[in-house]
């Protein structure tokens, strides 16, 4: 395995929690991104995640993301850089794309169905 990416970091929009997977209505996209986030920790990246609601300061303190959000407001959100360089705005990118932009190499990114959504049934 070779990583050579530094960092991704995500800026998320508002949600009830750091990672969205929480509340009486879980959407299944951020079960798997989180899902896929631990996995690329697992694959020895570094990954930050900021919440819009939890740590706004983030927000203000990036300029890559005080502009993107000055520019189209939340639609801009979620906000992925990676190595200080806007790569993905709007969208949460699968396994796949996360580990090109990871630049991981001879790494499976087999996704495995997960029936958990992780909150330790606090959902």
């Amino acid at each position: 395995m070779n990583v050579t990416t530094k960092i991704i970091q995500v800026f998320d929009p508002a949600m009830c929690c750091t990672s969205g997977v929480c509340g009486p209505e879980v959407d299944p996209k951020l079960v798997q991104f989180a899902a896929d986030l631990d996995w690329l920790k697992g694959a020895g990246v570094l990954v930050q995640r900021h919440n819009l609601s939890q740590n706004p300061a983030a927000f203000v303190a990036n300029q890559l993301v005080s502009a993107a959000l000055a520019e189209k407001g939340e639609p801009a959100l979620p906000l992925l850089l990676v190595d200080g360089r806007v790569a993905v705005a709007g969208r949460y990118p699968d396994r796949a794309e996360l580990a090109d932009l990871a630049k991981l190499k001879g790494v499976a990114v087999t996704v495995l169905a997960n029936s958990s959504c992780g909150c330790s049934g606090n959902c």
